[in-house]
């Protein structure tokens, strides 16, 4: 009987009411949340931001602990790479947001930011976080 009922289960859970996986539509915007300082690990969240805003999905990125060192000028050596890719992404539109309590620990300040880099507020990112049909991924 315990069988029975867990295959009941699973087969609801597979074919339940819900109908097709929760796909993401064409144009649902992305929030990715990067906490990495580690450059290839920055990257690879940047890189399918990228691809991703590329295919028309509106992008924000949330600079978050050890990555507010990401959007730092004084850290132009270690991230060059990773600071391109932002430009980049902010030339083509995409949102870039700076987490001010992680700067504040890391030591950034607001004038150490690259350009077009917005301090984020709860406002700021609770706009782009909840915005409707809004995936999110972190690395």
């Amino acid at each position: 009987m315990q069988y029975l009922q867990t295959l009941f289960l699973v087969l609801a859970l597979f074919t339940g009411s819900a109908g097709a996986p929760a796909w993401a539509g064409d144009t649902d915007p992305l929030f990715i949340n990067l906490t990495t300082d580690e450059p290839h690990r920055a990257g690879m969240g940047l890189t399918f931001g990228l691809h991703q805003h590329e295919s028309g999905h509106p992008l924000t990125i949330f600079l978050n602990d050890k990555a507010v060192l990401i959007g730092a000028k004084s850290q132009a050596g270690k991230f060059a790479a990773q600071q391109k890719m932002l430009a980049e992404l902010m030339n083509k539109g995409a949102v870039v947001l700076v987490c001010p309590m992680c700067m504040k620990h890391y030591g950034v300040t607001e004038a150490d930011l690259l350009p077009g880099l917005q301090v984020s507020n709860r406002k700021l990112s609770g706009d782009a976080l909840f915005r409707d049909n809004t995936r999110s991924m972190s690395w």
